[in-house]
């Protein structure tokens, strides 16, 4: 059932009434639902498989894609947990692309990986494998904590870097690193948000770009992923596989991509400061006394100030059950419908659209042309870090019972 109104009509009919001055985006209980079917996806401690991992259908044709070039891009792929990222994005399946070497800190991932990606060239670690000359870019799919190290490290190997989110886990300090790493070695950057070739998003940008909506006065988004059950996950204190690992405790704040990704993805723009409020959970992982964070919020709700001096509201929730997913509003100040295409591009012959609402497959072929044209990829280090910085202060404020803070900005 859609979501009602204040007025009794359902949310689908506000939209369509409203065209695109307000707009419903994002992956949200229907995608869910439609993921029952899906095989194969991984899952959680229940059996139930993890939000983004639903089979969504279709994202996409080959139709129309235009080979740029003929050359392929020495690709290594670093990581194979959980949710087996280091395969999911399709660059084994590119044909723009080589994966040349793979690595996984535990060798029966390392090896699965492999043979995923159609590649017998492993190493034991990242940190080995950025020192190969032969590689010329690398997707980090490891641990959230591990990003940002591996980032820098990887730019200063000089590669290419992309990235799953977030770009830096929790440190300012760190955001500065990566955004003086990247431009010091001018190479391309760009973090795999997967709520920027949802559908929905990638067309309100579209009519944004067009000048449908004006400016935009106000955007909501919400990432709810359930994490009362242990869902596993590997630990890079122990060393090992644990329950929930990195997961354990998280701030919902400081993995804000999924929510903040329907402001910035739409308008390209930045918070500039923050109110957010957080709420104890109920689970017991989740509460300070049980997590190496100390974080006592299972939900983070933040307000943010736009650029542009709109207003804009983000959630990030690990207690709630229902309606997991992604999803977000826009409202701008005109009522235009303007006539641009909004289809995702099309993808390479072989290249599928993936989970996430079928954006993988656009995420891989964004960062593979940004190198082979060399421009500047759409989720670059600056939009990456606008994106994941703001959620870290937002729980700085939330610490601070909802104290209003500035956020520093990222801009190239």
């Amino acid at each position: 059932m859609d979501d009602m109104t204040h007025t009794g009509i359902t949310r689908r009919e506000f939209v369509e009434r409203m065209g695109i001055a307000g707009a419903t985006l994002g992956l949200g209980a229907a995608a869910v639902a439609n993921g029952a079917a899906a095989v194969g996806a991984p899952r959680d401690g229940d059996g139930n498989i993890i939000p983004g991992f639903e089979d969504t259908g279709p994202a996409g044709t080959s139709k129309g894609w235009k080979p740029f070039s003929d050359r392929k891009i020495r690709v290594g792929i670093a990581g194979y947990g959980l949710c087996r990222f280091g395969a999911a994005w399709g660059f084994q399946d590119h044909p723009n692309v080589e994966v040349v070497a793979v690595t996984d800190l535990i060798p029966s991932r390392c090896a699965q990986l492999a043979a995923a990606c159609r590649c017998k060239k492993t190493y034991p670690s990242c940190e080995e494998m950025i020192k190969d000359d032969k590689i010329e870019a690398v997707f980090i799919a490891t641990d959230a904590p591990s990003h940002a190290r591996l980032a820098i490290a990887a730019l200063q190997h000089g590669k290419h870097v992309a990235t799953a989110v977030p770009a830096v886990f929790g440190s300012l300090e760190d955001a500065d690193r990566v955004f003086e790493a990247v431009k010091k070695s001018g190479l391309k950057y760009m973090m795999f948000e997967t709520s920027y070739y949802h559908a929905n998003l990638y067309a309100r940008r579209q009519q944004y770009l067009a000048g449908g909506f004006g400016k935009i006065i106000y955007s909501e988004g919400e990432y709810f992923h359930f994490f009362g059950t242990p869902i596993g996950g590997y630990n890079p204190k122990t060393k090992n596989v644990d329950n929930n690992g990195w997961r354990k405790g998280l701030p919902p704040q400081w993995y804000p991509t999924h929510s903040n990704a329907y402001h910035i993805g739409v308008t390209g723009g930045s918070f500039t400061e923050v109110s957010c409020m957080g709420m104890p959970s109920i689970v017991p992982h989740l509460r300070p006394e049980n997590n190496d964070y100390k974080n006592p919020f299972g939900s983070e709700i933040a307000l943010f100030r736009t650029n542009d001096g709109g207003m804009s509201r983000m959630a990030v929730c690990w207690d709630i059950r229902q309606n997991g997913g992604e999803r977000g509003r826009v409202y701008g100040q005109k009522y235009d419908k303007v006539a641009v295409n909004t289809s995702r591009p099309p993808l390479p012959p072989g290249v599928g659209g993936g989970g996430h609402g079928g954006s993988h497959g656009h995420h891989t072929t964004e960062f593979i042309d940004a190198i082979l044209r060399d421009r500047k990829p759409w989720v670059d280090v600056a939009q990456a870090l606008n994106m994941t910085v703001a959620g870290i202060v937002a729980h700085q404020s939330a610490l601070k019972d909802g104290e209003l803070l500035k956020i520093p900005q990222y801009t190239l």
